[in-house]
Parts: structure tokens; sequence; C-alpha cells
């Protein structure tokens, strides 16, 4: 099997005021570097990928007619929505599984991966804001129902920064539906240190900008994504109208 490019663009053309932008779509790793050392289960886990993101984001961009940016490969191999340089832009451990293939790396190595799958999929992202300026951006993520043997409360979660109405609007919106518990800067926050997307592609550039995350259980079947994609359609409407 051929290696996908490092970013994939779906539906460039879209008219929505909104970018999605998925940093871990995929969890395929080139040949070249052995999994990592890892074995095949660990690589289908949460450590390798965002599990339904990439589905979910697809059926966005379809449904609001947005522009969607992918990622090609695994955050294992170099995260897409980390600093480059940061402990976890190519984690030496996630969670509890040690990746063998990502120590001792050489400089060269870490450059290489960066020339190779990290800036092709920030410079496009870039190219397109520098036309289009004016656009929400979003990330879509997904989390997992239990992280370090602590269960999670939310189904759905929005992270943001400096682009508070935004991120309100988002959770107000899934708040709407009272059988949600909907996480605000929870599962995760964001923060310089460990973010992209948002600081560098939304806050840098006075664009509103946020991550959603969706518990990965609630995205396990072709039914779940679109029912999730539907839900989430209306209230990504209504935010940025």
């Amino acid at each position: 099997m051929s290696d996908p490019p490092a970013v994939s663009v779906v539906n460039d053309g879209g008219t929505s005021p909104l970018v999605l932008v998925c940093e871990h779509a995929s969890n395929h790793i080139p040949a070249r570097y052995n999994a990592l050392g890892l074995p095949p289960e660990e690589l289908r886990r949460h450590i390798a990928w965002d599990i339904g993101a990439a589905a979910l984001a697809g059926r966005l961009a379809a449904l609001l007619d947005a522009p969607l940016f992918l990622s090609g490969y695994s955050r294992l191999l170099i995260d897409c929505n980390r600093p480059p340089g940061v402990p976890s832009s190519i984690p030496l451990r996630s969670e509890a599984t040690d990746i063998p293939g990502n120590h001792g790396l050489t400089a060269a190595e870490v450059a290489q991966r960066q020339d190779d799958y990290f800036w092709p999929f920030q410079h496009r992202i870039a190219r397109f804001l520098d036309a289009r300026p004016t656009r929400f951006l979003l990330g879509v993520h997904s989390f997992t129902p239990v992280f370090r043997g602590v269960p999670r409360p939310w189904q759905a979660g929005v992270l943001y920064g400096e682009a508070t109405g935004f991120g309100a609007a988002l959770i107000a919106g899934l708040r709407q539906d009272p059988a949600l518990t909907v996480g605000d800067n929870e599962p995760y926050r964001i923060e310089l240190a460990e973010d992209y997307t948002v600081p560098v592609h939304g806050d840098a550039r006075g664009i509103p900008a946020a991550l959603l995350e969706v518990r990965q259980d609630l995205l396990a079947d072709p039914a779940g994504i679109e029912a999730w994609a539907r839900r989430l359609a209306p209230i990504l409407d209504a935010a940025i109208g």
C-alpha cells in the first residue's frame, strides 16, 4: 500500500464560513518506521489517532458545505496539533505505552519528520486561511471514555482559547439537550505548549477557533457518526451565523 499525502483536502471550494481540521485523522505509519516498534493492536488504539474523528469531520463537511483538512499520518509519528520540539510532538510514551521507535532520534531525524508530515499539513492550512481570512475554524477530535482508569462524565467537550464567544455558543448549543454532559474546556484545555491549531491558525490570526471533542464510543459505528453529525451541524450553523 502506498503512503498517503501528509494532508488531504475535502471540499476546498465549500461555501461555509467554517473551516474544519482533523489533525488526528489517521493511524498510518510508513513501513520504513516498522510500526515504531508497536504491535498492530496498539496502533488501533486512541494513542495512534482519534477514532471516529475523520468520519465525523467528513460528514460535517458534507452537511455544512465546509472545507476540511485531514492529516495523513499517526500522531505517534508526529502530532499535527503539537508545537514542534515539545515532548508530546514525537512522544516517547503515550498514556502507559512506550513508543520504541521514537527513542534516540537525532536532530536530523526529528527535522525529517517535521518536513515530511507536520509542515506540509500546517502550510496547506495556512495558505488556505491566507486566502480566506475571515472564516471560523474547528478542529474535530474524539476522546476515550476512560483515561488512566478514571471514567469521564462528558459525551462531548469544547476547547477554546481566545474565542470565548464561539466556544460558548457551541457549548450552549450542545447543552440544549439535557441528556448531554458537555465539557467546557474539558476533557482538555488549550495550552500554548500543547496545542497548535487553535493558538496558531486561530487565535494568532484573530479567527474564532475551537476544538470539538466527542467521546469515542459514541462514534463507534456509522449510525453513531451520522447521529452526531446531524446533531452538530445545526449547532455549528447557528454559532457561525
